[in-house]
């Protein structure tokens, strides 16, 4: 197993205030399907789960609902969303015209502390070995991305970026849970994220763009021919 910590899964920082570390910690149980979608959130049992009071809790959840993490019912209370092939399609339908396009802008804008940054995301890739469970796939995958989004030198971007991969995370643990053969259509994943890697360290904006947007559609393709 991969130590996750290594590399990069998010975690709360010391910097962060009691609200965004409270968000965070929900963020990743929904989008790791710790919290399933449908499951009622119960603002107690959030505060004794977490260890924190109402108020950092139900900052949390407006977050949440604005990223379209959890929905609200007037009568019935909060619930994490539910996912349908509508979201699956909308998700990966922005993301691959955004995502390809800031895999450009790395390529063309990428400086030599980056380009060394990579070069050590690939050999990373290249050292694992044997088949990766899907969390440690999808943990490196989220560190190649962020890489990516950072490397395009747009903090507006990088928001945009981070909000739909992060929704797509979600759609993924999901669906593979759901539909576990699709698990083995993820083994390319690495070997992609190498192609993508080498060609923003060489400048080459056109094939990193081309790559990254194969690497986006695959998997939306992968999962209409499971249901």
């Amino acid at each position: 197993m991969l130590d996750l910590l290594a590399i990069g899964v998010e975690e709360p920082e010391g910097d962060q205030t009691l609200a965004e570390r409270t968000y965070v910690r929900l963020r990743e149980s929904i989008i790791n399907t710790e919290l399933p979608p449908g499951t009622l959130l119960k603002e107690g049992e959030l505060m004794e789960r977490l260890d924190v009071g109402r108020t950092p809790v139900r900052e949390a959840l407006q977050r949440l609902q604005r990223d379209g993490f959890v929905f609200v019912s007037a009568r019935r209370g909060t619930f994490v969303s539910r996912i349908n092939m509508h979201d699956l399609t909308a998700v990966y339908e922005a993301r691959a015209k955004i995502e390809s396009w800031a895999t450009r802008l790395a390529a063309e804008r990428l400086r030599e502390p980056e380009r060394e940054e990579a070069q050590r995301l690939i050999a990373k890739l290249r050292n694992v070995t044997g088949p990766l469970d899907l969390k440690d796939t999808l943990a490196l995958d989220r560190q190649v991305h962020r890489f990516i989004y950072r490397a395009a030198k747009n903090p507006y971007l990088f928001e945009t970026l981070e909000h739909y991969h992060n929704l797509s995370l979600r759609i993924l643990h999901v669906t593979v849970r759901t539909f576990p053969s699709l698990l083995s259509s993820l083994g390319h994943v690495l070997i992609e994220q190498i192609q993508m890697l080498e060609a923003v360290c060489a400048g080459d904006a056109d094939e990193a763009e081309r790559i990254a947007l194969d690497h986006v559609q695959r998997f939306e393709v992968e999962v209409r021919k499971v249901i």
